[in-house]
């Protein structure tokens, strides 16, 4: 006997609403994160508190609006652009950061910094490829 698995057909927006549901709930965990690693990752990153901290409360808003977004029945590709361009601007901070001398961070402070900018590059291009598709689609269904 054989069994036969059905599934709902894919959408233009699958990828852009995968990526973005993971991009909020990693940028959530992350911000919970450097709340609570706030003073014993201190002295490891050189990070000092009064930066983690709103860093921290930054991305737990940003994970909220990332699984808002996430969450619409059709998400907008104005919304969607929005989230490329937040993504694409942290990962310049993330990278021009660690080496303007504006915090004293430690070699692994560095590291963690430029880890991140992959990070945050990789849900940029992923979600920059999604909203192709859904506007690709949304083209495709007026022409």
């Amino acid at each position: 006997m054989s069994t036969v698995t059905l599934s709902a057909p894919a959408t233009s927006d699958d990828l852009l609403r995968r990526t973005l549901r993971l991009d909020g709930w990693g940028t959530g965990a992350f911000g919970v994160l450097m709340l609570a690693g706030a003073v014993p990752l201190r002295d490891p990153l050189g990070l000092p508190t009064s930066w983690s901290v709103p860093f921290g409360i930054a991305m737990l808003g940003g994970a909220l609006a990332l699984l808002l977004i996430a969450g619409y029945p059709a998400i907008s590709p104005r919304h969607a652009g929005g989230v490329v361009v937040v993504n694409s601007v942290s990962v310049l901070g993330l990278l021009v950061l660690p080496f303007t001398g504006l915090l004293d961070l430690t070699g692994f402070g560095v590291v963690f910094f430029l880890v991140g900018a992959v990070v945050v590059a990789v849900f940029a291009a992923l979600e920059s490829a999604g909203l192709r598709r859904i506007t690709e689609a949304t083209a495709d269904q007026a022409g």
